[in-house]
């Protein structure tokens, strides 16, 4: 009896292990985040009765770093404050480098969103940054939907996708709204459209998440940016928990 326990629990690990060796393995690429500092991110919502969208951003951020920056190295770029209203209003804050998550949670607390939504020209940077056409690494970027500086993002997806060594970009679509208004439903109002950006995620192997609550939001940056079985499992270690 004790010797065909043996032999489950032995192929049991053995089916685990290849899934848990991978999620290391994604874990090793350095990451971008691009974080969308535009003025619409400072908008109330509908009514004026939500919080402001960087208000639940920084909330989110808060949440998700401490399971992402111990596995990781991040780094960040934001785009939309800086002088007058310029698409040229892009700022690296720093390279990927390792436990970040103070450094990310500190440049998003302190931003205070305006300007326009240079989003493609901001990813390119990241890509840049990352080295793309020699290293593997990926970008993650948190945008509420337009690009207003008259970039091509889907003309970047493609050029990415042709040049990289293995470059990822994950776009995380937080309360995206269209332009269309409308009083009876939720969705006549503008809610779970998409963003112009969906394609960089699409072209480059990458994933378009939708994200409405702090909560949504908190949870795309894990999926994204960490490695959920050993980031959670890292962290309830040193919780204390079992």
């Amino acid at each position: 009896m004790q010797h065909h326990v043996f032999i489950c629990t032995l192929s049991a690990v053995m089916a685990v292990t290849p899934a848990i060796l991978q999620a290391s393995e994604d874990c090793t690429a350095d990451a971008m985040i691009v974080f969308d500092g535009s003025g619409s991110m400072a908008e109330m919502g509908f009514n004026d009765l939500a919080n402001p969208r960087i208000l639940d951003a920084r909330e989110a951020v808060r949440d998700a770093m401490p399971f992402i920056a111990p596995i990781r190295r991040v780094g960040l770029i934001t785009y939309g404050p800086g002088v007058g209203e310029s698409c040229a209003n892009i700022s690296l804050k720093f390279a990927p480098e390792p436990d970040a998550g103070a450094r990310v949670t500190g440049e998003i607390d302190a931003l205070e969103p305006s300007g326009e939504t240079p989003l493609t020209d901001a990813v390119q940077e990241a890509a840049r940054v990352l080295d793309f056409t020699n290293k593997a690494g990926m970008v993650v970027l948190v945008t509420d939907g337009k690009e207003t500086c008259g970039g091509a993002p889907c003309q970047l997806a493609a050029a990415l996708a042709a040049d990289a060594h293995d470059l990822t970009v994950h776009v995380i679509g937080f309360k995206v709204r269209s332009d269309h208004f409308g009083w009876n439903s939720e969705v006549a109002n503008g809610a779970g459209a998409t963003t112009v950006a969906e394609c960089l995620a699409d072209q480059t192997g990458g994933r378009y998440v939708p994200a409405e609550t702090v909560e949504d939001l908190a949870e795309a940056l894990e999926d994204t940016l960490g490695c959920r079985l050993i980031s959670r499992a890292r962290f309830d270690n040193t919780q204390g928990r079992t």
